[in-house]
């Protein structure tokens, strides 16, 4: 039985004390137990103070460099050794805005997964489609490429999330049918059977993310294959957010 997570990426929000307020919100409220897993994901400003803080739940980065080095001469960039030392336990890796703003590949997405495996954070790997893929029929094809090739071989349902999300759906409202959802998210499981073998696949958690809201999270969560969400903006909101994860008792 593969256990649902309930992950929120803030994206670029939140200065320190709005963001600090919000996190002892989300902790506030997960102190105790439950019976699925959260996760949330400040700002790299952030991320130290609110791993530092008390909590019972996973606090991740947004990415992480793909430099081949822990350390050195490589300006800007964060590694995931880094991001571990912070006291993270998970990092995101190829969001779709980071694939499309910073073009970065299948190959750099890998990179980065390999890296987070390697420092003992767990990557939350994402895919999806954009709209023009998706109505050209393409969208299973583009999202099992981008399995194919961001997921590395060293993955298993322990270290490794991966989270499917339609470009087209990120902060737009629009929703993909539950059906849509549901042949996505079979075709993500077959391909990851074929990348890793039958037994991690059945094991490994998909997420689905893209306009979650209070509205729509019980049904999308219910669907075949769907083991949680990866929430954006709702997740900069504790009454929207928690919505959400309540959906889950």
């Amino acid at each position: 039985m593969r256990r649902k997570l309930i992950a929120g990426n803030w994206k670029m929000n939140c200065l320190k004390a709005d963001g600090l307020a919000l996190a002892k919100a989300v902790f506030d409220k997960t102190n105790g137990t439950l019976p699925f897993d959260v996760l949330i994901c400040p700002p790299m400003s952030l991320l130290g103070q609110v791993a530092a803080m008390p909590h019972q739940i996973g606090v991740g980065a947004q990415d992480v460099a793909v430099a081949p080095k822990a350390n050195g001469a490589f300006t800007g960039d964060v590694s995931a050794e880094m991001v571990k030392d912070l006291g993270a336990s998970h990092t995101i890796v190829g969001h779709s805005e980071r694939r499309a703003m910073h073009h970065e590949t299948d190959e750099i997405v890998r990179t980065k997964a390999e890296r987070a495996i390697g420092a003992g954070l767990i990557p939350v790997i994402c895919v999806g489609e954009t709209l023009a893929e998706r109505e050209a029929g393409q969208a299973i094809a583009v999202v099992t490429k981008q399995i194919r090739g961001s997921v590395p071989a060293s993955a298993t349902a322990e270290n490794c999330v991966i989270a499917y999300e339609p470009v087209w759906a990120i902060g737009t409202g629009k929703v993909p049918t539950t059906a849509d959802v549901a042949e996505i998210h079979g075709a993500v499981r077959a391909e990851l059977a074929k990348v890793l073998g039958s037994d991690i696949a059945d094991q490994m958690r998909i997420l689905y993310g893209g306009s979650v809201k209070p509205a729509n999270a019980k049904e999308l969560l219910s669907v075949s294959d769907v083991d949680g969400a990866l929430i954006g903006g709702a997740s900069l909101k504790i009454e929207d957010f928690w919505a959400i994860a309540e959906t889950q008792f």
